[in-house]
């Protein structure tokens, strides 16, 4: 029994599988077998691991190199008597360690939002009889009753069907209600949303009634599968996360070179040891931006402030870099790249198409002629009349608004039939004008219904052509529908139905179909009462054809211009969906996502029969996944992430969790989209709009771009301070700069422009780049080269500053003051360069008021400390005399000078480039 979960049901016969779950089809289980099981294999609920504590986010925030190389200096510091040092680099990493502890906490909330699907209760046939009992204590084997309205309690095989439809499109991504049956399968490997004689845990019955056996319950379940998925999926680290570790790693070995390095040299040249020790922790202090990780985070969550001001929310802070990355966005159709609202788009009538305009579910449309007019009164043409209220009364579904929007309750298909008479001016409540007074239910042998209704006061009363007072309408499948009709209504006159004119009206709904449109025919007969037996071979013969109509979940109006933005910037757009295969091939094609000849769809069933590698061979090719179980969406993932793609995946249903939170950005639809959806993505997109991940996908490289400047920034800062260091011992001028000067500059007048580079303003372009790979340096496109140019010009100016304060006769801590001042100013300076490639006169001066209000309080900060009496013991320094100051600020706009020199003629040479 615990293995039941793995066998085909699908294709077993009810006696099959009531044999092998040991039970009866008519009198289910005994209590006492029931209690069993219950106590053997335990309740139907999803299980969930404990989640990560409090304490071990708090742990991991320790676990990064450059945060664990300040500790050790701290220790270090705190050991040699420089407790202000220590204290202050303490303070820091305490103050990092809590930003991203309240920034990537992440409740793993997934698998209680899941529970929210269970039923609470289930009604269940045990010892014979019908009793409701909580869903938790349903067992494989238990016989359950399900009726219209129900949420399905677990996974059942159907015994006994009575015109039962099933929602499962937060499970399998299709749009129409899916039509059950009970007789068994011939296909062992059909997918999840062709085992038509099953149910699933967390759908919802939406017509008829049903009778199955339980086959799995809890973690068993295709939902408990796929929260096993979920639990399972790896936390990888982000582009940018492996790129901090590994500048980590990389300055954590330079500064112990140059500690080892400094150390010795001094020694050797008869320094004092105790001295050089401390000299040489200064320069590891340093060639460590100590700064950095707090403020990526904090630039992080700036752009996460930005996203959500466009409709983003982001729930983990790496993801926003990782957005800069994507290469792939993989997404769902139903509700993603379409509406989830079934929509009649085109109708035919007496021998004319028609379409049908309007978005979704909202009563306002035009019908429009293939000549593009306006259909103005289209109740006042007779056969647009019987066709429009022949559909609207046939339907059991109703119409709902509310202050969310519309809402259709009941089957999809058949509320996009009533929505179509709204958009014509038919009422919702048109039976009060044409009663139901009996019915045939829809049932999946005849594939037809029809609803009789007595003649009121209404708009049909004006059709000359129905003078009966008893009128039936029958819709369905159009094959059979057209074999049961003897007559056509055309041109104002029922006639009879000549073979070659039902031949044509075959082809055109073959056509129709060929458009990935989901077609209903209509058809009435008359009656001069209301017949005493409503049986099939009476009631649903010899009718009258009037039309069809065709509906398809529209794709969402904005989307088509998003595929092209995306496309336009590297991005790749696949469809991943439940659907069938013709419908996912239009609705991709009409988007713009499949466009050549030599790009693939494939089905779900071809999926399975590939391994891995014969997977991850075609995968460039694809541009269409249709008819996918989750384990497909997942596997789909992987393989783009073998090719070395950074994918984002978008989705909203309950089969897209365990795929959202294994690509490296899962977003969830945030109206439409389940709380397991939402809960399994690294963001929500607040409007249910494809375009606004594309937005988003922009900000995410503006926000990388903005990180990279920030890093420039600060390392060639840092490159100037060691160069100043190592050039001053090496030359036996003793220390320029102490390490609690070297923390100020790098924590206080590097940290305010840094941060706010962050909030710099895309450049232009920038969606139309091709995405940087996973693997690409963040020091690409010669920043390292810039780093270490503008770092020696820095150092070079500190240390002119050192010499000449040194020339002078004055003491060491004169010279060291106007090197203090010196670097710190020209680094201030120098953030106007890390702006952009262009010139700051280009792109404006005060373009960033954020970097003009940065510099102001960074100077302001520096001034203080060289000013304020009470302050300047703390950090070492004295006052300096107007000679002194000039000799300061004359060197600190040395960079901005050399800067735009070196703009202007890199500028010029790829302008001749260009030409």
């Amino acid at each position: 029994m615990a293995g039941s979960s793995r066998q085909h049901w699908h294709s077993m016969t009810a006696d099959e599988a009531a044999d092998f779950l040991k039970t009866d089809l008519h009198h289910g289980l005994t209590v006492t077998e029931a209690a069993r099981r219950l106590r053997d294999l335990g309740p139907n609920e999803l299980q969930g691991d404990s989640g990560r504590s409090l304490l071990s986010m708090i742990i991991s925030q320790f676990q990064d190199v450059m945060v664990l190389m300040l500790m050790g200096a701290a220790v270090i510091s705190g050991f040699m008597g420089e407790i202000t040092d220590s204290i202050v680099i303490l303070l820091i990493v305490v103050l990092n360690a809590v930003i991203g502890v309240v920034q990537e906490s992440k409740a793993e909330s997934s698998l209680a939002a899941l529970k929210q699907l269970s039923a609470p209760r289930a009604i269940v046939r045990r010892d014979g009889k019908a009793q409701e009992i909580p869903a938790r204590e349903l067992v494989p084997g238990d016989l359950i009753l399900l009726e219209a309205g129900a949420n399905v309690p677990a996974d059942a095989r159907l015994v006994e069907v009575a015109n039962f439809r099933c929602e499962e499109a937060a499970l399998t991504g299709e749009s129409v209600s899916v039509e059950k049956m009970a007789s068994p399968l011939s296909d062992d490997d059909a997918t999840l949303g062709d085992r038509v004689n099953m149910v699933f845990s967390g759908t919802t019955s939406v017509y008829g009634r049903c009778h199955g056996l339980v086959t799995a319950t809890g973690m068993d379940t295709q939902i408990g599968q796929i929260a096993t998925m979920i639990q399972g999926a790896p936390q990888e680290a982000t582009p940018l996360q492996r790129k901090l570790d590994e500048l980590g790693k990389s300055l954590g070995a330079i500064a112990l070179v140059l500690v080892v390095l400094v150390f010795l040299a001094g020694v050797l040249r008869g320094e004092p040891a105790f001295e050089m020790f401390m000299t040489a922790i200064s320069l590891a202090v340093a060639a460590i931006p100590e700064g950095l990780p707090a403020i990526v985070t904090i630039v992080l969550a700036m752009g996460v402030q930005r996203m959500s001001r466009r409709q983003a929310i982001i729930r983990r802070l790496p993801a926003v870099e990782t957005l800069g990355t994507a290469s792939v966005i993989a997404s769902d159709k139903t509700g993603t790249l379409t509406q989830n609202e079934m929509t009649v788009t085109r109708v035919y009538v007496n021998g004319r198409f028609l379409s049908v305009t309007g978005q979704g579910y909202e009563p306002k449309g035009d019908l429009m002629n293939q000549a593009g007019e306006v259909e103005a009164e289209p109740l006042a043409d007779p056969h647009l009349n019987v066709l429009l209220h022949g559909f609207a009364l046939a339907s059991d579904a109703q119409f709902d608004a509310n202050s969310v929007g519309y809402e259709i309750i009941g089957d999809p298909t058949e509320g996009a039939l009533v929505v179509l008479g709204a958009k014509t001016g038919i009422p919702v409540d048109d039976d009060d004008h044409y009663p139901r007074i009996g019915e045939l239910p829809f049932d999946s042998s005849r594939k037809l219904m029809t609803t009789f209704h007595s003649k009121g006061n209404g708009r049909l009363d004006a059709v000359e052509a129905l003078r009966q007072p008893v009128i039936s309408f029958t819709k369905g499948a159009p094959d059979i529908l057209l074999a049961r009709c003897s007559h056509i209504y055309s041109e104002g006159e029922i006639r009879l139905l000549q073979d070659e004119e039902r031949q044509a009206l075959l082809d055109i709904n073959a056509g129709m179909g060929q458009a990935a449109l989901r077609v209903l025919a209509l058809a009435f007969r008359q009656w001069d009462a209301m017949p005493s037996v409503i049986d099939s071979d009476v009631a649903e013969e010899d009718l009258v054809f009037v039309g069809f109509a065709g509906m398809i979940d529209p794709p969402r109006p904005e989307v088509k211009a998003a595929v092209a933005v995306a496309k336009q910037a590297g991005l790749r757009t696949i469809m991943v969906t439940g659907d069938h295969k013709l419908t996912a091939t239009a609705i991709a094609q009409d988007l713009g996502i499949l466009e050549s000849p030599n790009q693939l769809v494939v089905s779900g069933q071809e999926l399975e029969e590939f391994s891995d590698g014969e997977l991850e061979a075609i995968i460039e090719d694809v541009r269409v996944f249709a008819r996918v179980s989750p384990e497909h969406k997942v596997r789909i993932v992987d393989a783009l992430k073998a090719k070395n793609h950074v994918v984002a995946m978008t989705g909203d249903g309950v089969n897209d969790a365990p795929a959202l939170k294994r690509a490296d950005i899962g977003a969830a639809m945030g109206i439409t989209g389940t709380d397991v959806a939402k809960e399994a993505a690294d963001m929500v997109l607040a409007d249910d709009n494809f375009a606004t991940i594309v937005a988003a996908v922009g900000e995410g490289r503006t926000i990388y771009a903005n990180i990279r400047k920030s890093v420039y920034y600060l390392l060639s800062c840092n490159v100037g301070e060691i160069f100043t260091i190592f050039m001053a011992i090496m030359l036996g001028w003793g220390r320029p700069l102490t390490a609690i000067q070297i923390l100020w500059i790098n924590l206080v007048t590097d940290g305010l422009p840094a941060l706010a580079l962050g909030m710099e303003p895309g450049e232009p372009g920038i969606m139309e780049r091709r995405p940087r790979g996973s693997k690409e340096s963040i020091f690409a496109g010669g920043m390292s080269y810039r780093i270490f140019l503008h770092g020696c010009l820095i150092g070079l100016l500190g240390l002119m500053a050192y010499y000449l304060g040194t020339r002078r006769g004055a003491p060491v801590a004169m010279a060291r003051t106007m090197a203090f001042g010196t670097v710190a100013f020209s680094q201030l300076f120098h953030a106007f360069n890390a702006r952009s490639e262009q010139s700051i006169f280009r792109i404006g001066l005060f373009s960033n008021r954020y970097l003009i209000m940065a510099f102001a309080a960074s100077a302001a900060l520096q001034l203080a400390v060289l000013l304020i009496p009470a302050v300047q013991p703390i950090f070492g320094v004295v006052p300096l005399d107007v000679l002194h100051w000039d000799l300061v600020i004359g060197l600190s706009i040395v960079p901005i000078v050399i800067g735009e020199a070196q703009k202007l003629v890199e500028g010029s040479i790829r302008l001749r480039k260009s030409e």
